[in-house]
């Protein structure tokens, strides 16, 4: 995590764009609390509840209750390659956020999916990208091949 940017949503309020944690000087003073050095200013905190997997959180600053929203810069990546939806929005087409290898595909034409269900692995720059369902449906037609290289906006999936 090491000079990552991240986005924070305060509240449903109030958002910060470029949150580096190296901005801060944060130091645990128990297993659930900390003091915080940030511009001169003392703070004391504790981490009342935290969803690491959501990477939703609800801090107590100062004496004051907050529930933060972050967003690191995959999930900022992914929104901004039009990846994200909400549970509204259908999805008819998967295609590729960028250029790739397919190197394996883990459904095929008729199969149902689930939001979070993997379709298949993109290789690129030397990483594996699990390409996920984000909605649920059924699988019209797979467009592309184990061991095909593929384009970024190439049509991937065809959902029903």
């Amino acid at each position: 995590m090491e000079n990552e940017t991240f986005k924070a949503r305060v509240n449903d309020n109030f958002e910060f764009e470029k949150l580096n944690l190296e901005d801060f000087d944060i130091i645990a003073t128990g297993e659930h609390t900390f003091h915080i050095l940030r511009d001169k200013r003392s703070f004391h905190g504790e981490i009342v509840r935290a969803d690491y997997a959501k990477k939703k959180l609800s801090l107590r600053i100062n004496g004051a209750l907050y529930q933060v929203a972050l967003s690191d810069p995959y999930d900022q990546l992914v929104r901004q390659l039009g990846l994200a939806a909400t549970g509204a929005q259908m999805v008819k087409e998967i295609k590729a956020p960028m250029p790739g290898l397919v190197l394996d595909l883990k459904i095929s034409a008729g199969d149902q999916v689930e939001p979070g269900s993997p379709l298949l692995i993109l290789e690129a720059m030397k990483m594996e990208n699990v390409i996920k369902s984000i909605g649920e449906g059924k699988v019209k037609k797979v467009h592309v091949k184990k061991g095909q290289a593929v384009e970024k906006n190439q049509l991937l999936i065809e959902m029903e």
